[in-house]
C-alpha cells in the first residue's frame, strides 16, 4: 500500500526542504525506516503545523487556525510503500520506534470526475456564458486579468483552448508544475479532461492566466495515465503556495480548481484509522488545502459525480461520497446543473465527510464547449461545473484580491447570493443554490460603497 509519511527531521533537514533553491532528496530525510521502500522519485515537501487562534483543538478545521512553516515546527513528508499484509504492524509500530515519525497516512489513488450515462448535451457554452453574465462581468472591469488559475488536472492543451474560443489563450508555463516522472511541457498535453476544465473556466473569466498542473498523469508501477496519488496534489500545492507567496501581499490572487476526488474506500485506511484521509481533518493533505487558503487562495472541488440517481460505476461509498478535501470547510464544493438548473442525476449528495454542509452550490454542466471528447460529447459532471465557478471566482479577482476580499469572505458572498433550488435554504442536493451572478455583483457593489 502507497503512504504519505510525516517526519519531524531536525530543524536544518526541514529548512533545507523548504528552501526551493536547495535540492533534497527522500533520503535525505527519511533513511532505513523498517518495513517502508521509501519512494526516491517524490521530492518531500514541508507540511506545516497547525496553531489554533482561539485555543482548542488544532486538528478542527471549523476553526480560526493559522500554520506554522518554522523549521523547529513544521514537519516533512515522503512517499512510500508498506506491504499489504504488514499494513496495521507498521501503521502502529513506525511511531514507537522512530520518534521522528510523526504518523503514517493513507496516499490513494485519485481520479478525474466523469459523467455517467452518454445522454447528449443539453445548451453549449454560449448558453452557460449568458446564465453567468459574463458580459455584465466584463462590464464592470472582471474579466481575470492578471489573476492565476490553476488547473490541477491531466494536462491543458492550451492551442486546442484556444481553437475553441478562437482568441488567444494566457498560459503561464514558468509557474506551472507536474510530477516527477510526466512527460510534456505545460500547455501541450494531449487534449482529454484537463482540457475541457481549462476551457470551462474561461467562460468567465477569459483574460485569466492558466496554471497548468498535470497531477493525474502520474504514473507508478503497475498504474496507468490518469491514476494520480493524492501525494502528488500534497506536493502541488506545496508549489502553489510559492506561487502564491510571490505575489505583492495587496494584488495576491490565486484560484484553484480541482474535478477530481476518491471514489472508494478500499483506497483509504478505514474511518477512524489516524492514517485515514476521507473522514480526517488531520490528513496532511487536508491540513495544506487549509493552510493555502489561509495564506489567501480560492481552492475549489468538484463534488463527485455519486449522486444517487446516477452514479459513476466506480462510486463505491454506501452513503456521503463527498469526501476528504472535497468536503473540506475551507474549500467551494461544487455540484452540477444543467442549463434548465435542473440538478443533474450524477451530482454527488451531502452531507460532505469533514463538513455536513457539502455541497456548497451548484453550477453549470453537460453542456456542448471544448469537444474535449468529441463534437458531440458534453462538458459534463461535477468536472465541468466546479471549474464554471472557478471562473467566476477568478473574474472577481480581477479587482477583489484577496487582501480585499478574503477566500471565506468570498465563499460566503457566493452561498449567499445563489440563486436557492430544492428546500428552502441550504439542503444537500443543491447545496445554497445555484451560482447568481447578478446577486453577486449587486453585493459588491454595496461592499464596494461601504468601504469608500
Amino acid at each position: 500500500m502507497r503512504v504519505l509519511l510525516q517526519l519531524r527531521p531536525s530543524p536544518d533537514v526541514v529548512a533545507a526542504v523548504a528552501d526551493p533553491s536547495v535540492s533534497t532528496a527522500a533520503a535525505d530525510v527519511a533513511d532505513a525506516l523498517p518495513g517502508v521502500v521509501v519512494d526516491p522519485s517524490f521530492t518531500p515537501v514541508v507540511a506545516p503545523r497547525p496553531v489554533p487562534l482561539t485555543g482548542g483543538d488544532p486538528l478542527s478545521l471549523n476553526q480560526p487556525l493559522t500554520f506554522s512553516f518554522a523549521d523547529d515546527e513544521a514537519s516533512v513528508l515522503v512517499r512510500g510503500e508498506i506491504s499489504d499484509d504488514e499494513i496495521s504492524t507498521r501503521v502502529t509500530l513506525l511511531p514507537s520506534l522512530r520518534p521522528d515519525v510523526v504518523g503514517v497516512f493513507a496516499d490513494p489513488m485519485i481520479q478525474r470526475s466523469l459523467t455517467c450515462g452518454g445522454t447528449p448535451p443539453v445548451g453549449d457554452w454560449r448558453d452557460v456564458e449568458r446564465l453567468l453574465h459574463v458580459s455584465e462581468l466584463a462590464r464592470e472591469g472582471l474579466d481575470g486579468s492578471g489573476v492565476a488559475l490553476a488547473v490541477l488536472d491531466s494536462g491543458i492543451n492550451a492551442a486546442h483552448v484556444a481553437r475553441q474560443f478562437d482568441r488567444g489563450v494566457a498560459l503561464d508555463a514558468q509557474r506551472s508544475w507536474k510530477p516527477s516522472g510526466v512527460r510534456g511541457e505545460a500547455g501541450e498535453f494531449p487534449v482529454d479532461h484537463g482540457t475541457m476544465c481549462a476551457f470551462d473556466a474561461l467562460i468567465a473569466a477569459p483574460r485569466a492566466s492558466l496554471i497548468d498542473v498535470p497531477v493525474l498523469l502520474s504514473r507508478r508501477p503497475g498504474g496507468s495515465a490518469l491514476d494520480g496519488l493524492l501525494s502528488d496534489a500534497v506536493a502541488a500545492f506545496a508549489h502553489l503556495r510559492t506561487v502564491l507567496e510571490d505575489q505583492p501581499a495587496a494584488s495576491r490572487s490565486l484560484v484553484v480548481t480541482n474535478s477530481w476526488g476518491s471514489f472508494s474506500p478500499s483506497w483509504d485506511f478505514p474511518a477512524g484509522h489516524p492514517g485515514n484521509y476521507s473522514d480526517n481533518p488531520a490528513h496532511p493533505f487536508n491540513l495544506i488545502v487549509s493552510s493555502l487558503e489561509q495564506a489567501g487562495a480560492d481552492v475549489l472541488f468538484a463534488a463527485g459525480n455519486c449522486g444517487r440517481d446516477c452514479p459513476d460505476g466506480r462510486c463505491a461509498y454506501a452513503n456521503r461520497p463527498i469526501t476528504g478535501a472535497n468536503s473540506h470547510p475551507r474549500v467551494l464544493s461544487v455540484g452540477g446543473v444543467d442549463i434548465r438548473g435542473e440538478r443533474v442525476g450524477y451530482s454527488s449528495q451531502g452531507p460532505g465527510r469533514l463538513t455536513v454542509r457539502k455541497p456548497d452550490l451548484c453550477a453549470f454542466t453537460h453542456f456542448s464547449g471544448s469537444r474535449a471528447f468529441g463534437d458531440d460529447e458534453a462538458d459534463s459532471g461535477t468536472s465541468a461545473a466546479c471549474p464554471v465557478v472557478a471562473g467566476v471566482v477568478a473574474a472577481i479577482r480581477t479587482l477583489w484580491p484577496s487582501s480585499r476580499l478574503s477566500p471565506s469572505q468570498l465563499r460566503t458572498l457566493l452561498r449567499r447570493t445563489a440563486d436557492d433550488r430544492g428546500d428552502i435554504g441550504f439542503d444537500h442536493d443543491y447545496g445554497y443554490g445555484v451560482v447568481d451572478t447578478p446577486g453577486m455583483l449587486a453585493s459588491l457593489r454595496r461592499r464596494a460603497r461601504r468601504v469608500a
